[in-house]
Parts: structure tokens; sequence; C-alpha cells
């Protein structure tokens, strides 16, 4: 519990962490990425305006407070027909490649935009009687770019790293007080409920002697009374000391292979007359054979145990208990059904918490509201999962746990 709640608030530093590092860099790169394009397009204009002899002085930007010149050509189309005006490239006039770069530049036909194929970013202007357009190398451009991004990952990763470790130290920090807290309870739940078990050992013990003795009916009755809520308080004390054992990570179970058919076919018969007793049928002819798990048998029993006590309770008055076992992929699905009136969605996640009653869909009946909680600390014991599930038709505890590898 206490080292979830400090994964947590690791998750959460480290989350917050990461939005406010990422917000920053990206701020820097969108921000140095539009002074970029701001600068070119300026030289494009320039450019685009100038005399084809204009001075190469012109074609600079400033790159880390240097002035960078640039690469660049114009051209004029007259007619359909296509002269390089001007600009640092050579040998261009009629090339493959000049064809291209037009050809990509028009067909975005855009007033400017990028070439991508040659690093090119241009610039169009249309005189009436020709149209000019001017091109410049955005290479310079896009190398300071990615020089920035690799430069930000790099110290963004160192950032992480150091403050993972601060972070590491504020989740210890923070959740020491609750670790204290929490075993302090812990550590009372289970002493109480060994300091409490002596005193119901002999007072079961008392009762059974006062009740084999020949009484008078009334003081016969009371002996019965303190038997049965002594009973009582036995099985809610040892229930509390299983939780207590699991929150401790007091494992208790020997594992070995379990033969999960025999063991839910065995619960069924033991509930089989219970269910009778109440006007209910229990069946199970949909638990497969020779399905096996690796786990402790006394828990995996007291899970289906647990579940079929909870369904012959909460079941529609006269409706069946169906028990299913069946294998799925490399896990295998028990599952309890039993109809009566849907349990709403926002209790269904709640039904395994500890003293839990859901008052208006299961009632007042008999028990302290842990067994679905012991059913599945047991359930996470085995790797598996215990979920509940309920809609119109019927109410579903579902118990999946893996397949044992033979």
């Amino acid at each position: 519990m206490i080292r979830k709640l400090r994964l947590q608030v690791l998750a959460v530093c480290m989350l917050l962490v990461t939005a406010l590092l990422g917000g920053m860099f990206f701020s820097m790169y969108a921000s140095a990425k539009r002074g970029l394009q701001n600068s070119t397009q300026e030289l494009l204009r320039r450019v685009i305006v100038s005399d084809p002899r204009v001075n190469q002085g012109q074609t600079g930007i400033m790159v880390g407070g240097n002035q960078v010149q640039l690469p660049y050509f114009t051209v004029e189309i007259w007619n359909g027909t296509v002269y390089v005006t001007g600009g640092t490239y050579s040998d261009l006039e009629d090339t493959a490649a000049l064809r291209d770069i037009l050809q990509s530049c028009m067909e975005q036909g855009a007033e400017t935009g990028t070439v991508s194929a040659y690093n090119l970013r241009f610039l169009r202007v249309d005189n009436h009687f020709f149209e000019r357009i001017a091109f410049v190398d955005i290479s310079m451009e896009m190398s300071a770019l990615h020089t920035m991004m690799r430069s930000s990952l790099q110290i963004g990763a160192a950032a992480l790293l150091v403050l993972l470790g601060i972070s590491i130290l504020l989740a210890w920090w923070v959740t020491r007080p609750v670790e204290r807290a929490w075993n302090q309870q812990h550590q009372f739940l289970s002493d109480a409920s060994h300091e409490l078990k002596t005193p119901l050992t002999v007072i079961l013990s008392n009762a059974e002697l006062m009740g084999s003795v020949p009484l008078d009916p009334r003081p016969a009755r009371w002996a019965d009374n303190i038997q049965s809520e002594a009973q009582q308080m036995k099985a809610l004390v040892e229930e509390m000391l299983t939780l207590a054992r699991a929150d401790n990570m007091v494992r208790t179970s020997v594992f070995s292979a379990v033969s999960l058919s025999d063991a839910a076919t065995d619960c069924a018969l033991l509930f089989e007359p219970v269910a009778f007793e109440v006007g209910k049928t229990l069946r199970y002819e949909a638990v497969a054979p020779d399905i096996s798990v690796n786990g402790d048998l006394d828990k995996l029993k007291q899970v289906i145990s647990i579940l079929l006590d909870n369904a012959i309770k909460y079941g529609a008055e006269g409706a069946p208990i169906e028990l299913s076992l069946q294998k799925a992929e490399r896990h295998v699905r028990l599952q309890v059904t039993n109809q009566g009136p849907p349990i709403p969605a926002e209790q269904l996640t709640h039904l395994f918490e500890r003293f839990y009653r859901a008052d208006a869909s299961r009632g007042e009946k008999a028990g302290f509201g842990l067994g679905l909680s012991i059913a599945r600390t047991i359930a996470a014991e085995h790797k598996g999962t215990l979920r509940a599930e309920s809609d119109a038709e019927s109410t579903r505890f579902v118990l999946t746990l893996p397949l044992l590898r033979k």
C-alpha cells in the first residue's frame, strides 16, 4: 500500500515536471523556428524587390548572434519561358533540378512555401507581365533547429534524471508519516485480533459446557445466545486477522499444483444443500474438468465459498445460482452468477471495500462485509483478479487466475 502510494506521488511529480520541461522546450523551439522563418521571409522580400545584381550582403540572416550568408537565386517567367535573373547558384539555367523546383512551387499554388526536396523556401510576386520567384536555401535554418532540438533533448534528459532522484526523495519524505500511521494501525489490528482470540475461545468453551449441563429453559437459551454471538465475534476476528496479515505482506499460503475443477466441485457439493434450504438451486454443470492452477487449495476454496455464499444470500428468491469454470487462453475463468436486482455501477466499485454494504441492492444480511475483500486479497496473492459485473439479467463475480504451465 505504502509502496503504491510512493509510486503514485513519484508519477505525479514526474508528470508535472515532464509537462513543464516539455512546455518550456516546445516554446523555445517554436520561438526560434518562428524567428528563423521570419528572417528568411524578410530576406526573400528584400531579394525579390531588389535589382538582380543585388549586393550579396543583403542575403544574410542572424543565427546565434552571427550574420550568416544564405545561398539564393531568383527567376522570372515570361510567357512560359524561365530566366534565372540572379543569385549565388550557378549552372541552373534550363536544368532538370530547376524544372523540378519550379514544378513543385507551381503545384503548391501559394505565395510562399517550401520545396522540401531541395531545402528551399520561395516567395512569388506576380507583376502582371511576368512572374518573379525568389528562392533561398534553408539548410542552415533546419540545421540550427535540429541542433537546438538535439541539445534540448540532452538537457531535458539530464534534468529529468536529476529531478527523478529529487522526486524519489520527496515521495519517500512525504509518505513517511503515512507509513508510520499505517504500520501502527495494522500492528494494532493484528495485536487486537490475537488478544481477542483467547477470551473468545474461553467464552465459547464455557458456553458449550453450560449448554451440556441440564438447566431450565431460560439459562440454556442464554448459553446458546452467548455461544452464537461469540462464534460471530470469532469469525470477525479471524477475518480481520487474515486481512491484517495480507496488508503486512505476511504470506501464509503454500503453493502447489491444484485442481481448480475439483476444488470448485467440492465447494458446489458443500453449498448445494445450503442453497436448497433457502429454496434455490445450485448449478455447476459448466465446471470444466482437468483445469489446474498453481495456488493454495484451502485459500482457493475459501474464495469460491465466499462467492457462492454471497450469491445464495443475495440472489433472487427461487432463482438458480450458477457456477462455471472454463479455460480462456493462458488463464482460467471461474464465474458465479445469481439473478436479482442489478447493482448500480457506482456501487460495483465499492463492493470489495472492507465493511461496505450496498443497502439498496444487497439488503441487510448476515456477515461483516469482509468476505469479498478477503476474496480479492487471495486472488491478488495468486496473481489473479476478481471483479463484479451486474446488469438487468444477473450479477456475476468473475475470478481470473493464471493457468498452470505444464
